[in-house]
């Protein structure tokens, strides 16, 4: 499931748990509805609110470490772009055909994976036109020591280029596992079984349930967007690749 299905899924578990604990209320004996039990309830739902607290912490920390990743995966191609063209500028006149690939594989990922038309899907795997400058520099001869070593390092950073490139396109897909992110609804649903369980069934009540279900859903929203930061609502910044795409053939 998408993100969008996930916190709706969670929205649904939470806040039906909620209302579930208002409506068993009313069926429960007196004596289920004690002081006494309603203290062990307390204290049996806290161990869980502290696991589920630590579970969305520790999935807060690992969703934004994933999106800084990408983010400085994205930083690092950019510069390479610009590193490789530098080194064919100095190179010499013959690499112009190069270069002037070069730019047009920085304008191709531009387009592909940050479509000017909204309503087109990123598209992250490089193409065969979007690798020709490869090509192009692996077919250069070089006539002095100083055109092979500038040869060797263009290639070089083409090649970290393109490694850059599938890497992004491998880390495309949820690496939260969906075991775990079952388990932390089905904590969560307690956690609310619990509150509506004590709670008396008034308008302001069964509001509050609504607003804070809707916010855990949006808060496991959030975090499976960040492990989308290409394609997804939060997107990784396009602006290194922009730059990059101005400095080139200069």
């Amino acid at each position: 499931m998408g993100p969008a299905a996930t916190a709706f899924v969670v929205f649904a578990c939470v806040f039906g748990g909620a209302l579930v604990g208002v409506r068993l209320r009313d069926f429960l004996p007196e004596d289920h509805l004690s002081q006494d039990t309603k203290d062990v309830v307390k204290l049996g739902m806290g161990v869980v609110a502290t696991m589920s607290a630590l579970v969305l912490g520790l999935l807060i920390a690992s969703a934004k470490e994933a999106y800084d990743a990408q983010s400085r995966a994205v930083t690092q191609m950019s510069a390479n772009f610009i590193l490789v063209d530098r080194l064919l500028a100095h190179y010499g006149p013959e690499t112009k055909e190069a270069r002037k690939q070069l730019r047009g594989t920085v304008a191709l990922i531009l387009e592909r994976i940050w479509p000017r038309d909204a309503r087109k899907a990123a598209q992250l795997e490089p193409t065969a036109s979007a690798e020709g400058f490869f090509d192009e520099i692996a077919n250069l001869e070089p006539k002095t020591d100083a055109q092979r070593s500038l040869r060797e390092r263009a290639l070089q950073l083409s090649s970290d280029i393109g490694q850059t490139h599938w890497l992004l396109v491998e880390q495309t897909e949820l690496s939260i596992p969906s075991p775990f992110v079952a388990v932390l609804i089905l904590w969560l649903a307690a956690l609310f079984l619990s509150f509506g369980l004590f709670a008396p069934g008034n308008s302001t009540v069964i509001a509050t349930m609504f607003l804070c279900a809707l916010s855990v859903s949006a808060a496991i929203f959030m975090i499976l967007e960040l492990e989308l930061p290409i394609g997804g609502l939060i997107q990784i910044s396009s602006a290194p690749l922009h730059n990059a795409l101005a400095n080139l053939s200069q």
